[in-house]
């Protein structure tokens, strides 16, 4: 197995990029780990390198403020277009990047290719629920717009992707919706629904997102626009709460003392809410394994999308999702 990483993508490019790839190498060396990037700036960077890591040239950068389809379209050389390129003609099995999203979304669906019968490659990452087993969302935000038969492939996607990726049987699969009657929402949802109960997966119609991290469901589906400002709310909240938390307990040498008892609950109760853990998102839809670390990833979120690649090809994901399409 080779898997490609944008080593030149991200907020803390090609630092990050490169520990994570030296840690997922020494630990999976069953693995290739291939970074795509300037050679002249990784290899400073690479002093003992394990034999199951390599560098694949790449003279250019997409940068954050780049216009995503211009920038493909003009940057060959770059390397998370060398990536998706790697992938396209079977020169690796995946790609990883914390780069410009748009950019790769991009790179997907010009460079990689999107598989036949998939209207809409959706992005797929993971959200926090109570019980640690997470979420899967998609769309999050490679389409603003959606008909009800992209939700109904969004649907498909994800329940074979938590069923090969995260070994759940039958996962539970809800439509993202403002009630949980069958008749409520918009025009999208409302056609939506039937297309979900007829395929064959355990759909248990609809969810609201107040529940969604109670963990009603395993797969969350929706048009990439509510997606997106459901992330964020999300992220947001989350974020508001544990600075709230930090304020409160800085107050008195009491709440200081409490803080420091709480201090392993409060860091498990952070860990489950961080991104961090689970890698990146998936874009699920293409030919290849595409996954969109996040933009700020360190070295441990690279190294678990890695774990998190891995376990896809593994599995199959790709050729299990293209079977279940053309059935359809």
């Amino acid at each position: 197995m080779r898997i490609a990483i944008d080593a030149m993508g991200g907020d803390h490019a090609p630092h990050s990029n490169v520990e994570g790839a030296l840690a997922a190498a020494r630990e999976w060396k069953d693995t290739e780990i291939v970074l795509v990037g300037n050679e002249a700036a990784l290899t400073p960077l690479l002093k003992d390198r394990p034999s199951n890591l390599l560098v694949q040239p790449a003279s250019e950068v997409i940068e954050a403020e780049d216009e995503p389809v211009r920038a493909v379209r003009r940057k060959k050389d770059a390397s998370m277009v060398v990536a998706g390129r790697m992938v396209h003609e079977g020169q690796a099995d995946a790609m990883i990047s914390a780069g410009n999203t748009g950019a790769l979304m991009t790179t997907g669906l010009l460079v990689v290719g999107r598989m036949e019968g998939i209207e809409r490659p959706a992005l797929a990452p993971m959200i926090p629920t109570v019980d640690g087993k997470g979420v899967l969302a998609l769309d999050l935000g490679a389409n603003m717009d959606a008909k009800p038969e992209h939700l109904q492939q969004y649907a498909l996607m994800g329940s074979l992707y938590r069923e090969k990726v995260h070994g759940l049987s039958r996962p539970r699969v809800g439509l993202l919706n403002i009630g949980t009657e069958a008749g409520k929402g918009n025009e999208l949802t409302k056609h939506a629904y039937p297309l979900l109960e007829s395929l064959s997966i355990h759909f248990v119609g609809n969810v609201e997102s107040r529940d969604i991290m109670n963990g009603v469901c395993d797969v969350i589906v929706c048009d990439g626009f509510a997606g997106n400002i459901m992330l964020k709310s999300i992220e947001g909240t989350a974020g508001t709460l544990f600075s709230l938390l930090k304020e409160q307990f800085g107050q008195s040498l009491k709440t200081k003392l409490a803080a420091a008892l709480m201090m392993p609950q409060l860091r498990n109760l952070k860990s489950m809410m961080d991104y961090k853990e689970h890698g990146g998102a998936p874009l699920l839809g293409l030919k290849g394994l595409v996954v969109k670390a996040h933009g700020s990833s360190d070295a441990n979120a690279i190294k678990n999308a890695v774990r998190q690649a891995r376990f896809a090809v593994q599995n199959h994901l790709v050729q299990s999702i293209s079977s279940e399409i053309s059935r359809k």
